[in-house]
């Protein structure tokens, strides 16, 4: 039975939880988006980094920002998964056709070109070797080297050449796909 320091432990770690969650969902979104196939991959996944960075919290010491440590959580977590994917594969995506609705806000031709250009992006970024995708998901999201290198265990300079390289893949990657939006 739990003493009330242990109730009130569990009504922190609670409250922490869904603070970091309101804050940080956009780190969740964008590594469940980098790293899984489908839509539904995608909400599967996420549902595995809540799971994770719930687990976890106990071991959040507050020597690293709590983004730089969800990050770290949410990447080691992805890659984890990504090596077990065949039990998460699915035949069939039935959300697939519902993620094609075009908002009220935009035409269905700035609607069908960015949604293009983006799902070419994503793909482009999941054919990258997993530390590249890693590198790049997190420079786009605009964390400090200093802050990569402590999610990735590198030093910042290492962080610097590895992220011109991972980059100069994704744009190799991408050349064909601005040629063909704009045709």
């Amino acid at each position: 039975m739990a003493t009330n320091g242990g109730m009130q432990d569990v009504s922190n770690r609670e409250s922490l939880f869904k603070s970091w969650l309101a804050e940080y969902h956009g780190i969740l979104f964008r590594v469940s988006r980098s790293y899984a196939r489908s839509a539904s991959e995608a909400m599967d996944l996420e549902q595995e980094l809540r799971l994770q960075l719930w687990n976890s919290l106990p071991a959040f010491s507050g020597k690293a920002k709590p983004s730089t440590w969800i990050y770290r959580v949410c990447l080691n977590t992805a890659l984890t998964w990504l090596r077990t994917r065949t039990r998460h594969e699915r035949k069939f995506d039935p959300d697939a056709e519902l993620n094609r609705i075009p908002s009220a806000n935009t035409s269905p031709v700035d609607h069908a070109s960015e949604a293009e250009i983006l799902e070419k992006l994503y793909a482009s970024i999941q054919s990258l070797p997993d530390f590249d995708r890693a590198l790049v998901l997190l420079s786009l999201d605009g964390v400090s080297y200093r802050e990569i290198a402590e999610i990735t265990g590198l030093s910042e300079g290492n962080i610097g050449m590895s992220l011109n390289r991972s980059r100069q893949r994704l744009t190799n990657l991408m050349k064909g796909v601005t040629h063909e939006l704009v045709k």
